[in-house]
């Protein structure tokens, strides 16, 4: 009996060692966070954040991790200066009084050993919202270059801007729904 429970002990230190969390972090240069919105019913207007930094936890044998990911709202960037402006402003992303927004999520699901969505809340202009990010790909792979192991994937979800106090527009005729994607690499530290 003694020689079983040792024998347990050591499976359980071994399991314990092998499904244990790394740390990776956010490659800006490989990691876009980007919306799409429909503009008074005809074309799309699209807009992305030029600065961004965070944090991976994963534990793909545990099938566990997290994410802290800080976006610059002030590095809105739509090929057009003026629309910048205006995205800046208290009409939109408030960025003198809301300088970053930010995604923490604690909830990863896999579909089999591939992460499939990936659950937490977003803050914006000061109000905090569940949101969970569905994975349209995602995969792991040893960068050449670096000699160290880099995961991501495109996530993407919609989301209502008036729950977050943007509601410049929305009767107007600026649809109240954002497509977020957020395009992400990070690199095992």
């Amino acid at each position: 009996m003694k020689k079983l429970l040792v024998a347990a002990a050591a499976f359980a230190c071994l399991a314990t060692a092998q499904a244990q969390s790394a740390t990776y972090a956010i490659d800006p240069s490989h990691t876009f966070v980007t919306f799409e919105v429909v503009h008074f019913g005809t074309s799309t207007v699209r807009g992305r954040f030029d600065k961004k930094e965070g944090t991976v936890q994963f534990d793909r044998a545990g099938k566990t991790g997290k994410v802290e990911l800080t976006i610059d709202t002030g590095s809105i960037n739509t090929g057009t200066a003026t629309f910048n402006t205006h995205l800046s402003s208290k009409d939109f992303f408030n960025t003198a009084e809301f300088p970053t927004a930010k995604f923490s999520a604690d909830k990863f699901s896999f579909s089999g050993d591939k992460v499939a969505e990936v659950s937490g809340t977003l803050t914006l202009l000061g109000k905090t919202n569940p949101v969970t990010l569905k994975a349209g790909n995602f995969n792991c792979y040893e960068n050449p270059r670096l000699k160290r192991e880099v995961c991501g994937g495109d996530f993407e979800t919609t989301l209502l801007r008036s729950q977050y106090g943007m509601s410049y527009g929305v009767t107007g005729g600026i649809p109240d729904s954002v497509h977020l994607v957020v395009q992400i690499e990070a690199v095992k530290q």
